[in-house]
């Protein structure tokens, strides 16, 4: 099988900023949404994306916290988003195709990871719901106005989808929990959406891409224990970063800011990114956590998650 995923010598790198990847890229009059834009990378893209000129809508489940948090940045307005309830992503998109906008350029940054065993909604997996359900809901709800803009949807995902593919016999875990594999498969989930939604939006002029930031120490860890930290070898008994791959979080939003306006990928998409370029898929069995698992951009597994997508959140726009 032939496959887009290879690298394109973007000139960017591991050690790359938002900034770096943004210089001489112009965004005013550009409207961007950027779930959990207020916390960890979320917060960096924010950033970034209003100092190329960029308006920015971070919606977040906790807004008083989002508005202290992105206080003094010129550009970024806030609203309410739970991403799981789907009744709240209803609203928030109710609320924003009012409002008659275009989004050019959409941004699913928010997660939870390795959350302790978890239901919600009507008994989902947390992470699945939230991660990948609540996102799958949201851009469908927000379709109108992301195919006026004709522009970019980015899912960040992980190189932990190496850690499960999509658990088909038994999705929410109910034969036992593994907070890592149930993240794994979220974050799998994540890269066949915008595998599927590529291939659905792009006669639209809408292109989709998925990614991973790299390794950065955020709140998104917050619910390992120090303990568990310094088992993985990420910091030490202080609490000192000791991963040397580890980036700042500049650097980690990186990837999701060049997928979003990068020129260098006009007339792609569906692909895997990280270090500001296309990955490599990788073969089945053990190894780094680099490049993608052939399982995370098969169409045909896509197509299959998006229909049980469809199915389980009431929502679809194709």
């Amino acid at each position: 099988m032939t496959t887009p995923q290879h690298k394109i010598g973007s000139g960017f790198g591991a050690a790359s900023t938002a900034d770096d990847v943004l210089r001489g890229i112009d965004l005013s009059g550009k409207l961007a949404i950027v779930t959990g834009g207020y916390s960890g990378l979320g917060l960096e893209t924010t950033r970034a994306l209003t100092r190329a000129g960029a308006q920015v809508v971070v919606p977040a489940r906790r807004p008083d916290t989002a508005r202290q948090a992105v206080e003094g940045i010129a550009g970024v307005e806030v609203d309410e988003l739970d991403l799981g309830d789907l009744d709240s992503v209803r609203r928030f998109a109710e609320r924003f195709l009012d409002t008659g906008r275009s989004v050019e350029i959409l941004i699913d940054n928010a997660a939870i990871m390795a959350t302790p065993e978890t239901r919600i909604g009507p008994g989902w997996e947390a992470q699945f719901a939230t991660n990948h359900l609540g996102h799958f809901a949201l851009v469908n709800r927000l379709w109108p106005a992301i195919a006026r803009g004709r522009g970019r949807v980015v899912a960040v995902s992980s190189a932990a989808h190496h850690y499960s593919d999509i658990r088909w016999d038994d999705l929410g875990f109910e034969r036992g929990y593994d907070k890592w594999q149930a993240y794994g498969q979220a974050k799998t989930a994540n890269v066949l959406f915008a595998v599927h939604l590529d291939a659905l939006a792009k006669d639209a002029g809408v292109r989709a891409f998925a990614l991973h930031p790299g390794g950065i120490i955020t709140p998104l860890q917050r619910y390992l224990a120090k303990e568990e930290l310094v088992a993985l070898g990420w910091i030490d008994e202080e609490g000192n970063a000791l991963e040397p791959g580890l980036k700042t979080p500049a650097q980690g939003a990186a990837t999701q800011v060049w997928a979003a306006t990068s020129p260098q990928l006009a007339g792609m998409g569906g692909v895997y990114c990280e270090d500001c370029d296309i990955a490599e898929v990788v073969p089945e069995g053990p190894q780094a956590l680099v490049g993608v698992k052939a399982y995370a951009i098969d169409p045909g597994q896509a197509a299959r998650l998006w229909t049980l997508s469809a199915e389980l959140t009431g929502v679809n726009a194709f």
